[in-house]
């Protein structure tokens, strides 16, 4: 697929964002401008979680950067707003994220609580108290909310399942934002049009179920959306368990306009799963 053929004819309402990491990561590791090509020729309108240095990828296929991440190192969903020690980093790093995304006129970035643990790498230094990691929370995102309000970038604080513990993209034992209510209560608290909720299907139904309730319940405080199959994070493919088409048909009846980011890992020709994805999703 290339830039000079047509887009793929889509319903148009739902946005359609692929993630970069599982294309070039997993699988076949499709280059940037693989992906934004493919992206491009499936009708999708963005690439998400893709590094500025690949961005004039983006330009070349008239595609937007759907959710930019935050620029900390390693395992960025470690180290969070949940611990202070790590609140000037954070702070500091999606603040120059959020610049970037300013000045390309990109709309979102990522953001994560941490994990539980005093020292992140370390299950044995102590839990930080729920209590604690709400208020470090809410006091760190009030803070880059002022940022983002200026600059006019959204940044989605992300809820991730701690169940799967079968491979490190799968899941992630040790998270502190492993309950929707909980984090939904810190962007609500947040109280910025600025801070939202990424609601990722895959993540709630490991954790909750209940997906359409959920996405009713949470509709004015949902700012990015992910799929993937459950529970293995693979294709949305019919060895899965999440009705796509009905939670699609359920979000796009709230109004959210939104992108919808495909984050699966392929386990089968990545081009067809994904043309299956989008496919799946277009209600």
């Amino acid at each position: 697929m290339t830039a000079d053929e047509p887009k793929a004819k889509l319903k148009g309402r739902v946005n359609h964002s692929v993630a970069f990491w599982c294309f070039n990561a997993r699988g076949e590791q499709w280059s940037a401008e693989k992906v934004c090509s493919v992206t491009r020729a499936l009708g999708g309108k963005a690439v998400e979680l893709i590094d500025p240095s690949e961005w004039h990828h983006l330009k070349k296929y008239d595609l937007v950067c759907g959710l930019a991440a935050n620029g900390m190192p390693g395992a960025p969903f470690m180290r969070g707003f949940n611990n202070t020690q790590f609140h000037d980093e954070v702070i500091t790093t999606t603040s120059k994220t959020i610049d970037q995304c300013a000045d390309a006129k990109f709309p979102n970035v990522i953001a994560f609580t941490g994990y539980k643990w005093v020292n992140p790498d370390d299950p044995k230094s102590g839990t930080i108290a729920p209590d604690e990691a709400f208020d470090n929370c809410v006091a760190g995102l009030k803070k880059l909310a002022q940022y983002a309000e200026k600059k006019g970038v959204t940044v989605c604080l992300e809820h991730l399942n701690t169940r799967d513990d079968t491979d490190p993209m799968k899941g992630h034992p040790g998270y502190g934002g492993d309950d929707l209510e909980f984090v939904a209560s810190i962007v609500k608290t947040v109280g910025s049009p600025r801070v939202k909720l990424l609601f990722d299907f895959y993540h709630v139904q490991l954790m909750h179920g209940d997906l359409i309730r959920r996405v009713e319940q949470h509709k004015e405080l949902i700012g990015h959306v992910h799929t993937a199959g459950a529970p293995g994070r693979g294709e949305l493919d019919e060895n899965q368990e999440i009705n796509y088409p009905a939670v699609l048909r359920k979000l796009v009846s709230t109004g959210y306009t939104g992108f919808v980011g495909h984050e699966f890992i392929p386990t089968r020709d990545p081009l067809a799963g994904l043309k299956q994805a989008i496919e799946t999703c277009d209600v």
